[in-house]
């Protein structure tokens, strides 16, 4: 699946200005070498976490996350290590060490669970899963983990902007999270398993039913239960598709199925 990190990088830049202070030193320390940067030599908090901003806003983004994380370690009661955290989880998700990033922004969140900025550590743990999400032939389990992700931003923030953004992308989630159930199905289907089809087809209306991927469960309901010799069945499923998809293909195909079938239809 691809995706789009503009709208997360923006906020993210928007969420490292924001934590900047005002009246910063100017950015001494930000234009050695990467090794010499980040090797501990003891610092003051302020030109540490300056150093790491510079190399952020250059793009460097290993050196400001390992910057970052100093910043902690040095000075871990000091107000800048929590802006420190947040900023090593934000240059994590920037070189799509998603795994890293996790970890930092759980660690803010377990320490700082009522920071202004938790929605958006919130919000960077449910994109750093949704973005690993791959296509359906292979299990979906850091898809699961994006959409439980992203329900907890919905849950928590409901108001808020990334609540908002997070709700579209559980549209897509829970459309990839049916298609997957849908490929199954049909994998069951070809080799003559109509029950074991039937569940996941069943899945996919019961608790997919606003994707774009019903109008075939539907049909495929239709189809299985002819092949089990339920023909009560069969006619209920595509009832229930016409009275929702009267103008889709696969309707049609459903009435065509169960039009070539009526002495079974009928029940003899």
């Amino acid at each position: 699946m691809t995706h789009s990190k503009i709208r997360i990088l923006s906020l993210g830049l928007l969420a490292a200005t924001s934590l900047a202070l005002s009246g910063c030193a100017s950015l001494g320390g930000g234009g050695g070498g990467s090794s010499t940067e980040t090797a501990y030599v003891a610092r003051d908090v302020e030109s540490l976490y300056n150093a790491a901003k510079a190399r952020l806003d250059r793009g460097d983004l290993t050196v400001a996350a390992a910057l970052f994380d100093e910043v902690e370690r040095q000075h871990p009661y000091s107000p800048w290590a929590r802006r420190a955290q947040l900023m090593s989880a934000f240059a994590y998700y920037a070189q799509r060490n998603y795994t890293e990033s996790v970890q930092s922004a759980s660690r803010f969140l377990s320490i700082h669970p009522g920071n202004r900025d938790a929605p958006y550590a919130y919000y960077l743990i449910a994109m750093c899963y949704y973005e690993q999400i791959s296509d359906v032939e292979r299990d979906q389990a850091i898809t699961l983990q994006a959409q439980r992700a992203l329900n907890e931003v919905v849950r928590r923030y409901p108001r808020s902007e990334y609540a908002a953004d997070s709700r579209l992308k559980l549209d897509l989630v829970n459309d990839h999270l049916a298609g997957k159930e849908m490929e199954i199905g049909r994998f069951y289907e070809r080799a003559g398993h109509w029950l074991a089809a039937q569940i996941h087809f069943r899945e996919v209306v019961e608790t997919y039913q606003t994707t774009s991927h019903t109008a075939e469960a539907l049909y495929r309901l239709t189809e299985t239960s002819l092949a089990l010799g339920i023909p009560e069945e069969a006619q209920r499923y595509a009832a229930v598709l016409g009275a929702n998809y009267p103008g889709n293909e696969w309707y049609q195909r459903a009435f065509d199925l169960i039009q070539e079938h009526p002495t079974t239809a009928a029940g003899g």
